[in-house]
């Protein structure tokens, strides 16, 4: 194994490719930071670009570009309360208020260094066990996919703030409106109302650009902001000491192993690692009333886990010839495009060229940790830009981040709409993050009870036999059984609080 890494090493170690890599990385930087421009689109306009190269080449750009549009998600993450990506949604919650606390250099250091290295954790892990660990993914069926989704659901409970009534609602909202559209499995229309643009359902990137960015323009207006979101950029703390990295480390492996396994996972991707990782890391917290208001612990759960996610996403695609989401889904015509065939015999039959992409993979990490930190500095100084500028710059661009997205003006009424939404949903005290969970797990959700349902002839019992299915809906009752607890503990708490001041 060793050889073959230092021959893809070898192979990859010129100074064209090299550069194909920093161009994949830099450009993949600037479709992830741009709301509406993800990975996928990176990898899908450049795909038929690399059709003329070798296929070391071809596959050294378009990691690149993966690696690059991931982490890009974090800068508009960080400085706007914008997720640049679905991956980057939890990175909101706690890196935006350290920027609003003059903490935005802070902020990027964790975010960065965390991305660098759960994405080397994940690309070892890719390294070292693809094999035994495709064969694992192999065996979770539509029963298991449930199970796991149904558990993951669970997780609002722990995201509904004080109020739990206001998550579960936010969390079933989210499901009601994944549910508008074409239904899997026989494609029937539901909930269009007559409307053939609702036929294909509302997509992730609007209705996440319109939940967390023009709800908080709407908010903004209605403060009427003037002045910058944070002029002073001398307060600004770009000093992260090496005992405050090594204080997050339980939380980084954690976030990263929970990265790699949910990107394993065909169909689920780090969209929902890094929400979860977030979430176990409050869960895990001796002071988890204070993710939310600005924290590092929350910046480094979720961009470990998705980055770590990347190296996981690839163990079935080159294992299995199974994407694990959706850019993997464009790595896998990749492949394919340059005469390899993804699959249990791609190692044994095309080693070289595979040991190439692992070594690509690794030093494309490299150089998006030195792009990152290099524009620090130059990303933080946005925030001295006067808020009546910033903010009508962020709206053209999530209006044409909505629209890029199917070229279709539908996109942009979906985010107004969406952001009204947002807006109430702040005005009235719910939480948005509910919403956002119910919404990208719901259709995987139905996918596998009807798929379960179809393969068992109507029997829900294997639900309940299959093994590991067993054990994760067994979990799910523990963790309903606890968060009821909590809530109810954290109210009492609440309670006793109230009437110690009111008495004083």
């Amino acid at each position: 194994m060793l050889d073959m890494l230092l021959a893809g090493f070898e192979s990859v170690l010129t100074i064209y490719i090299i550069l194909l890599i920093i161009v994949g990385v830099f450009l993949g930087l600037i479709f992830g930071s741009i709301p509406g421009l993800t990975a996928t689109m990176a990898v899908a306009i450049c795909l038929p670009i690399t059709y003329g190269m070798e296929p070391v080449a071809g596959m050294s750009l378009l990691m690149g570009l993966y690696i690059g549009g991931v982490s890009g998600g974090l800068i508009p993450a960080i400085l706007l309360k914008l997720p640049g990506t679905p991956s980057s949604i939890a990175t909101t919650f706690d890196g935006y208020p350290m920027a609003q606390k003059g903490e935005a250099g802070k902020a990027f250091s964790f975010a960065i260094v965390s991305s660098f290295l759960g994405g080397l954790l994940s690309i070892v892990v890719l390294i070292m066990i693809a094999p035994p660990l495709g064969k694992i993914a192999l065996q979770f069926g539509p029963y298991e996919f449930f199970a796991i989704v149904i558990f993951s659901l669970t997780l609002i409970a722990s995201l509904s703030g004080n109020s739990l009534s206001k998550g579960i609602m936010a969390g079933l909202l989210g499901i009601a409106f994944a549910m508008v559209g074409s239904a899997p499995i026989d494609a029937f229309p539901r909930f269009t109302f007559g409307f053939h643009s609702l036929d294909a359902g509302f997509n992730i990137l609007p209705v996440l650009i319109g939940l967390f960015a023009l709800s908080e323009i709407f908010i903004s207006a209605e403060k009427k902001m003037k002045g910058s979101v944070k002029a002073n950029l001398k307060k600004v703390n770009y000093k992260v000491s090496i005992k405050e990295y090594l204080g997050q480390g339980w939380n980084f492996l954690r976030s990263s192993v929970i990265g790699i396994a949910i990107g394993i996972l065909p169909g689920i991707g780090g969209g929902t690692s890094n929400i979860i990782s977030y979430v176990a890391a409050k869960n895990s917290s001796k002071k988890p009333e204070k993710f939310g208001t600005g924290i590092p612990d929350g910046v480094v759960a979720s961009e470990s886990s998705n980055n770590a996610a990347v190296g996981g996403a690839l163990v079935p695609l080159v294992s299995l010839g199974i994407p694990g989401d959706t850019v993997t889904a464009m790595l896998l015509g990749g492949l394919v495009l340059h005469g390899l065939q993804p699959g249990p015999l791609l190692i044994q039959n095309s080693g070289d060229i595979v040991y190439g992409i692992f070594a690509a993979l690794l030093i494309a990490n490299v150089f998006m940790a030195l792009f990152l930190f290099l524009g620090m500095k130059g990303f933080v100084r946005l925030l001295s830009i006067p808020g009546y500028i910033l903010l009508p710059i962020i709206l053209v661009l999530c209006v044409v981040g909505a629209y890029g997205v199917n070229n279709r003006l539908f996109d942009v009424g979906a985010l107004i709409f969406f952001g009204v939404i947002g807006y109430l949903m702040i005005k009235f005290g719910f939480p948005l993050t509910p919403l956002v969970l119910g919404f990208i797990l719901g259709p995987l959700l139905e996918t596998n009870l009807r798929r379960g349902l179809m393969l068992s002839q109507g029997d829900f019992m294997p639900f309940l036999t299959s093994p590991i299915a067993a054990t994760f809906l067994s979990i799910t009752i523990v963790s309903l059984i606890f968060a009821i607890y909590k809530n109810k503990k954290n109210k009492k708490q609440e309670s006793t609080d109230n009437l110690e001041k009111t008495g004083t």
